[in-house]
């Protein structure tokens, strides 16, 4: 029997790492795709990457809007419970055979705790991963309430098993974000240097800095420390906004007191391809995205990871670690750009988080899940 599986996606950079999988879904034979869209998806200062998605021929079975109005943990929290009702309503009436969730997002968590009451199994992508903030904690409550779980890696499994979960629920597929990466036709770095207007001749920053939601009233302050060390240096920059997180406006209004600077290029979004392939042709990435983590390894991207938001996540040795500090920002660029040593580590290193088949294998495993009394019955293991 087909399936019908329903897909949770909120920002724009979870879609493009979710790409892969929902075309794999909406390929296979045995699988129909149901997709649900929220959050920041939906919002104009965000860039209404809704647009993206549609543009990308994906159907559309349900809109949410719930994104928080205020900079705060407890705007968070009461969107998190908008966000449970309205997805209730929409997996009532979709009617999914299973909800694919990823990561950590509280999208993901409102989605995942409306079918665990709906009796829709849940699978989960990249369970078991460690982070900072409030995310570590979101995604293993995600993992608990998840019936299938496809980690990235198989250190990710091993966490998930020692979680409780029976190990016959867990496959390691690695992580979708690399499908695009390995696979994908990327635009040229020329015509990207058109668009953006950057001289590739000259060193270019990818800047990307989120909020960490525990830091929230920090916010504004620590991505000034990594925008000072920028203007200092005055290279070419392009710096995309931050997710709808507590404290993320408040980064995004320090932002805009840069914008006089012409060789930082500010944007609210960018379109998943382009902004791979600005990874591929930068000369160092700065800021705490998980993709400079998971993603830029496979382009020899070196990366200035600052503060406290991929604490502890597994990574390859293109990754200097630094805190928000000014001039230990600016020394860690400096050295990307012309530490030959360093630079020539990060040219050989390779991602750890697999080998560009993850959706494939994500489709294949749900169109072969059977679900009966043993899936949804979930059971400690001690």
């Amino acid at each position: 029997m087909m399936k019908k599986i329903a897909v949770v996606t909120g920002t724009r950079a979870e879609y493009g790492i979710f790409k892969p999988v929902l075309k794999e879904i909406k390929t296979n034979p045995r699988l129909k795709l149901s997709l649900i869209v929220v959050g920041m998806h939906l919002a104009p200062e965000f860039g209404y990457t809704v647009k993206e998605i549609e543009n990308d021929g994906f159907k559309i079975d349900s809109k949410i809007s719930v994104l928080h109005l205020k900079d705060t943990g407890a705007a968070m929290a009461k969107s998190i419970g908008e966000c449970i009702a309205k997805m209730a309503d929409s997996l009532d009436e979709t009617k999914p055979d299973i909800l694919l969730v990823l990561g950590d997002r509280s999208e993901m968590l409102a989605g995942a705790v409306a079918a665990t009451y709906l009796g829709i199994p849940i699978a989960h992508i990249h369970g078991g991963d460690i982070s900072g903030s409030v995310d570590e904690p979101v995604r293993h409550a995600i993992t608990k309430l998840a019936h299938v779980h496809f980690p990235a890696t198989k250190e990710s499994a091993e966490r998930i098993v020692r979680m409780g979960e029976e190990s016959w629920r867990v496959h390691v597929v690695g992580a979708p974000g690399l499908d695009s990466v390995l696979n994908a036709e990327l635009p040229e770095p020329k015509q990207i240097a058109k668009k953006y207007r950057l001289d590739i001749s000259k060193p270019i920053i990818l800047a990307v800095q989120h909020s960490v939601v525990t830091e929230a009233k920090h916010a504004a302050n620590q991505i000034r420390e990594t925008l000072n060390a920028i203007v200092e240096l005055g290279y070419q920059t392009v710096l995309i906004y931050p997710n709808a997180d507590a404290g993320g406006r408040r980064m995004i209004e320090a932002i805009k007191e840069y914008e006089k600077y012409p060789f930082i290029k500010t944007f609210k979004s960018i379109a998943h391809e382009e902004y791979l392939s600005l990874m591929k042709r930068a000369s160092v990435m700065v800021g705490n995205s998980s993709s400079s983590i998971i993603e830029a390894p496979s382009f020899g991207l070196p990366v200035v990871n600052v503060g406290t938001r991929q604490v502890g996540r597994q990574r390859a040795g293109n990754i200097i670690d630094v805190g928000y500090d000014k001039e230990e920002i600016k020394n860690a660029i400096n050295k990307t750009l012309f530490h030959e040593k360093f630079r020539q580590k990060a040219r050989t290193c390779r991602s750890i988080y697999g080998d560009g088949k993850a959706g494939k294998r994500i489709a294949n495993i749900l169109s072969q899940t059977r679900i009966n009394k043993r899936l949804l019955q979930k059971k400690m293991t001690y």
